[in-house]
């Protein structure tokens, strides 16, 4: 761990394992996730116009029988094998990703080469994900017709597939370096962040359709729980386990914040190295799915006659998209089915989930916020020179840019729910085609940060300490204050009644 003493660390390229080139490129991955992420955000609106584009893009349902798992995200495109659909998906980002390979100035043949690697097995790994046996949850057992499952939800793919590339990383050395072009976690991230804000801004459309009240309590609960989480992480990250302020705010922005989202965004505006928030990326989708085990259970138990205090709980607790909406489910599921057969009360469904969406929303709207702030602090109170003035352009080149293109693909699918109402099924359809290369862009991150991650280096580098703060925060105070803040803001208000 580097002491706060030492020289600056000079800025890297914020992709791993970039080879060395002797010309400039013509874009840096920051903006070339902007880009891709537009593009596909932009083709979707086609729908629009009654164009269909992205509509034979492959999705993998949870599954009990494989030949049936993969199909088409449009109905239009029915009829073919899946694995038609996952080959025209896997030629199509081959394409565009190619194109970025050569803005970025790297071998072309070698990042496709890779790049195949890349996708299959991420791929793969999002299919075993979403077997039934660990992806259903407790209220979709009965369609599989299962008597347990682990409840992973299907973003247990994304374990599957962290440990895949672990496993390629730690034991085929050689392997990893032959598509290490490919490797590129920060650029996939980027470009999912990119593209789910359009996804969230179709939630939060449908979502003003909840009572006001909600609304305005979800909002003064993250701000609430931003103030307190983010400044308390940081100082128990750095007072007692002495992590340098490069470790310490993307690391309390993935406790406090939304996850890897927060932690990718702060290492941007920092200029954190790309190992930092990786590493703090990979600690949050573990503990998300540690939290999703056990979080609802503990919902139905004790808040069952606070059901909107339960949903806001899961959505500011659990600090990944799916998983903290997937808690909202089974804690709805578990609630309702809790409320009938105790109280004799039988809630509207879709409220208690609703306030988890609404307050993870809310939470993941601010990432663009929060990035500016940290970029001004680190320019002009930590690391600027004594007497030297800060530069309006120095914090415009902190601010990660990808920022921009999520607040962008956000408010415009926001302002048509607002603004037009009867165009939000179709800003819906549109964000759902879209949302399937999120997905994929997710499930490759976390392949290609096990690829980069190896045993050894992240012992040096303290990622044991980095658990134990992990654990230390969220299971000593995260949790529970959020559990505080949702029952001061939500205690009393109640789902109307079925």
């Amino acid at each position: 761990m580097k002491p706060d003493s030492e020289p600056a660390t000079t800025p890297q390229p914020s992709s791993v394992a970039l080879a060395m080139e002797t010309k400039p490129p013509y874009l840096n991955e920051d903006w070339l996730s902007v880009l891709i992420g537009l593009f596909l955000f932009l083709v979707s609106l086609a729908v629009f116009f009654r164009l269909d584009l992205l509509g034979w893009a492959v999705i993998t349902a949870v599954w009990t029988k494989p030949a049936g798992a993969l199909a088409s995200i449009s109905e239009g495109y029915a009829g073919l094998p899946g694995l038609v659909y996952l080959a025209a998906t896997y030629v199509f980002l081959s394409g565009l990703l190619g194109i970025g390979a050569a803005a970025l100035r790297i071998n072309v043949g070698r990042f496709l080469k890779g790049f195949a690697v890349v996708f299959f097995a991420s791929y793969l790994a999002w299919f075993i994900g979403s077997w039934a046996y660990i992806a259903a949850t407790p209220d979709k057992r009965q369609t599989f017709g299962l008597t347990w499952s682990l409840s992973l939800t299907a973003e247990a793919g994304f374990i599957v597939a962290l440990l895949a590339g672990l496993a390629i990383g730690n034991f085929l050395p050689s392997a990893a370096r032959t598509i290490k072009e490919a490797i590129r976690p920060e650029l996939y991230i980027k470009t999912a962040i990119v593209i789910l804000g359009g996804f969230l801004g179709v939630t939060a459309g449908e979502q003003l359709r909840l009572a006001s009240a909600v609304m305005f309590q979800g909002i003064c609960a993250i701000i609430v729980a931003y103030l307190i989480f983010w400044a308390a992480v940081y100082y128990v990250a750095r007072q007692y386990f002495k992590f340098s302020r490069e470790w310490a705010a993307p690391l309390a922005s993935g406790i406090s914040i939304c996850g890897v989202s927060a932690a990718i965004a702060t290492g941007s505006a920092i200029r954190a190295r790309p190992m930092v928030p990786i590493m703090v990326s990979s600690l949050v989708v573990i503990f998300a799915v540690v939290e999703l085990l056990f979080l609802p259970f503990v919902a139905q138990t004790f808040l069952y006659h606070q059901p909107l205090v339960a949903g806001a709980w899961m959505g500011l607790a659990v600090k990944t998209d799916g998983a903290a909406v997937a808690s909202g489910a089974i804690a709805e599921a578990l609630i309702r089915a809790k409320a009938l057969s105790v109280q004799g009360v039988h809630y509207q469904p879709g409220w208690i989930m609703g306030v988890s969406a609404t307050v993870k929303v809310f939470i993941d709207a601010f990432i663009g916020v929060w990035a500016f702030v940290l970029a001004w602090i680190w320019s002009a109170k930590i690391e600027n020179r004594p007497g030297e003035r800060v530069r309006a352009r120095e914090i415009w080149d902190r601010f990660p840019k990808f920022i921009l293109g999520y607040l962008l693909t956000f408010l415009i699918t926001l302002g048509i729910g607002v603004l037009s109402p009867p165009l939000l099924a179709k800003t819906k359809t549109a964000m759902a085609q879209a949302n399937v290369f999120r997905g994929i862009f997710f499930v490759m991150t976390f392949f290609t940060i096990g690829v980069f991650s190896n045993f050894r280096k992240l012992w040096e580098e303290g990622i044991g300490r980095l658990a134990i703060v992990y654990v230390v925060c969220l299971f000593g105070f995260v949790i529970w204050v959020a559990l505080a803040i949702s029952w001061i803001f939500f205690h009393g208000i109640l789902p109307p009644l079925a």
